[in-house]
């Protein structure tokens, strides 16, 4: 099973719609979203996924409820956390980092996701694997990423977007 992961999209639908098509190049099966969507008119762009999302809200998602009204066909939007487990691994996504380092430490995840610092981050601590995919739309660091990773084989990677659509 392969999963796409993204963060910070900050309304950009062109980036968008490119993480869109390399998910669904890809076969992911599930997307999951660290937060900062923005508006919910990007919801125009992640209604073409072929798998379900699920994402948290990042500090700059404004109109939450009709955020989470636009994405109910895509897949559910979380406040604060999202956990779940995938393949017997325990994962948990959030937006910020302030805990990241302590939610590794305690060696109850096996995936932390987070975004927020617009860069990407794929490291371990002990048994857990930590990935911030980077920022999706690009804005503040002029680099567009998201990442891919396979829950069988646990192989995770940075992709960057290429400015051709």
């Amino acid at each position: 099973m392969k999963i796409g992961i993204l963060s910070d999209t900050h309304d950009n639908l062109p980036k968008i719609k490119k993480a869109v098509e390399i998910f669904n190049q890809e076969k992911v099966e599930l997307v999951l979203h660290a937060g900062d969507f923005t508006s919910p008119f990007t919801s125009k762009e992640f209604k073409n996924l072929n798998s379900p999302l699920k994402g948290v809200f990042g500090n700059n998602d404004g109109d939450k409820l009709y955020l989470q009204e636009k994405f109910k066909e895509i897949g559910e939007l979380y406040v604060g956390v999202y956990q779940t487990i995938l393949n017997n691994k325990n994962i948990i996504m959030l937006h910020k980092e302030e805990l990241i380092d302590a939610l590794a430490k305690s060696q109850k995840f096996d995936l932390i996701i987070y975004g927020h610092t617009h860069r990407f981050d794929l490291r371990k601590i002990g048994g857990t694997l930590i990935i911030n995919p980077g920022e999706c739309g690009g804005w503040l660091t002029g680099k567009s990423t998201i990442a891919l990773l396979d829950i069988k084989t646990w192989e995770a990677k940075i992709v960057e977007l290429t400015n051709s659509i």
